[in-house]
């Protein structure tokens, strides 16, 4: 069992390791074990034991010519694997799962991306034909389900003007907030369909769209109760992990 001296040191240490990493994170160029030390108010041996652990575990490198030290892309890792848990994308993921699973059709999420509606995570569905749109698709946003759920349910105009687009499917619109799903059959692609309903955040505002998308056999411009009624159990499933409770 540590002692109280040897557990302060090792919190330290941890703090010291941190204030590295956020200080060569904020650095523009590679910083030399001098200034290193000076700014963290620390000798440089105790300076180069810390950051020499860094190196061994790739998250600072140093130069060669210069010895100079400076963050790596491990870190950057690090974020992304962060970001995916707490994004829209990361956090629509197992209740699109479920929504594939249930309906077997591909399934896509989106959410704004520079004010555009884009699809930000697509699973492939288990029909023999198979319709995808790509992550990173910026959806039409009158002529897609996407959009038409991020206009009805977010915030429209800002869309609208980054869309270059000038008013609204309001009568559309108010049939897909009362009804909470929309469809768009046919407008992209002859043939193909997508349901989608919105989901929202810890504050009730829209935070983005799930969808399936198949043919308009499969997903008709009526769909059968039990596909909406799938989609929209995702759209909760998805609300409820950003930490809405309405």
């Amino acid at each position: 069992m540590a002692t109280p001296a040897l557990e302060d040191d090792r919190l330290e240490s941890v703090d010291l390791v941190l204030g590295m990493l956020e200080l060569l994170s904020g650095s523009p160029q590679p910083r030399s074990l001098g200034d290193i030390a000076r700014a963290l108010d620390i000798t440089k041996p105790r300076a180069h034991r810390h950051l020499r652990a860094l190196v061994l575990r790739d998250y600072v490198r140093q130069d060669e010519d210069t010895d100079r030290y400076e963050i790596t892309a491990r870190l950057l890792g690090l974020g992304e694997a962060v970001r995916g848990r707490i994004s829209f994308a990361g956090t629509a993921r197992p209740a699109m799962t479920t929504l594939r699973d249930a309906t077997g059709q591909a399934v896509t999420a989106s959410t704004l991306v520079a004010g555009k509606v884009t699809i930000v995570e697509l699973l492939h569905g288990r029909t023999l034909v198979e319709f995808a749109v790509r992550p990173g698709t910026v959806m039409d946003p009158r002529l897609s389900a996407h959009g038409l759920v991020a206009l009805a349910f977010g915030p429209g105009k800002q869309i609208l003007g980054e869309a270059g687009l000038a008013g609204a499917p309001e009568t559309e619109l108010a049939a897909v907030r009362a009804q909470g799903w929309a469809t768009a059959p046919g407008r992209i692609v002859t043939g193909v369909n997508a349901l989608a309903a919105p989901a929202f955040g810890h504050d009730g505002a829209w935070a983005g769209t799930v969808a399936i998308v198949g043919s308009v056999d499969a997903i008709a411009a009526e769909p059968d109760a039990y596909l909406i009624d799938a989609v929209r159990a995702a759209a909760a499933d998805i609300s409820e992990r950003l930490g809405w409770r309405g």
